[in-house]
């Protein structure tokens, strides 16, 4: 059975750390899901990390949805989250409601995502109102990055802590049900996680919040040349992956892949009349 909000908010209530990971495909979710991790989100980070753009505003809803489907086959436990791409609801409440819509009935997610603070908390509304859980998402939103000016940590000063606080109180009374904060100055997020009684989930945006989120590529070095201060590398599976790959080339050159135990054999008899052919 898979985790639902209502467990989400227990876990925030009794004071648990929430864990969520960003992963994209069936493979990965597998893995995670394995872990017992309960959220699941599959980010607009899908577009650079996946699809190979510079940042998130390309990524279509058919990408998202293709790749949401495939996590949600994936899992069995986790709460999988749906992000909603750049121009999906910011149009109009009509898109808002469809788009989210679909994530629910043709992806199988559970809830969505949605970036900004007071500029969506009315499609927030609506959206909870049809019965679609929301997770808001402030701090450095990708989908914002040509105002915002780039990955910039926000929160360093009071009027921008005032205003990140103002957006997160009206995410919360618009009923999303948590909230990611993005590249927020620690005290500010600590601030925010105080003041709310949804939970926050912190990137980058340091210890207090009540969980954390992290891009699977990040933690797994999938990408061994970039490093993020925010993220925490477990493993180096991406100079794993280099090396197996490199091997796998040299015997194959070599002549050494596919050895007689990887190959398939005929009865002898059979294999003896071949040259009669």
């Amino acid at each position: 059975m898979r985790t639902s909000v209502p467990q989400i908010l227990e876990m925030a209530r009794r004071g648990e750390r929430i864990t969520a990971i960003t992963a994209y495909d069936y493979a990965m979710a597998r893995l995670v899901d394995s872990c017992g991790v309960p959220i699941i989100l599959v980010g607009d980070s899908l577009s650079n990390n996946m699809l190979g753009y510079e940042g998130t505003i390309p990524v279509t809803m058919d990408d998202m949805l293709r790749h949401a489907a495939a996590v949600v086959r994936g899992s069995e436990h986790a709460l999988v989250i749906g992000d909603m791409p750049f121009m999906s609801y910011q149009a109009d409440e009509a898109d808002a409601i469809r788009n989210a819509g679909r994530f629910l009935k043709e992806a199988g997610c559970q809830a969505v995502k949605l970036e900004g603070g007071r500029t969506v908390a009315g499609t927030i509304r609506k959206l909870v109102g049809f019965g679609i859980p929301v997770m808001g998402h402030l701090g450095l939103t990708p989908q914002s990055l040509n105002t915002i000016g780039g990955y910039r940590v926000q929160g360093r000063t009071v009027k921008q802590a005032r205003i990140l606080l103002e957006d997160a109180v009206a995410i919360e009374e618009a009923g999303a049900f948590s909230l990611v904060l993005e590249y927020v100055a620690a005290p500010v997020a600590k601030l925010i996680s105080d003041r709310l009684q949804i939970p926050t989930i912190g990137i980058g945006a340091g210890p207090h919040c009540d969980g954390q989120v992290q891009i699977i590529h990040d933690i797994l070095g999938l990408a061994p040349d970039i490093h993020f201060k925010h993220t925490r590398r477990y493993a180096e599976i991406g100079e794993a992956i280099r090396q197996a790959v490199a091997a796998y080339k040299d015997d194959v050159v070599a002549g050494g892949f596919p050895a007689a135990g990887e190959s398939f054999a005929m009865k002898p008899e059979d294999e003896a009349e071949l040259a009669s052919l």
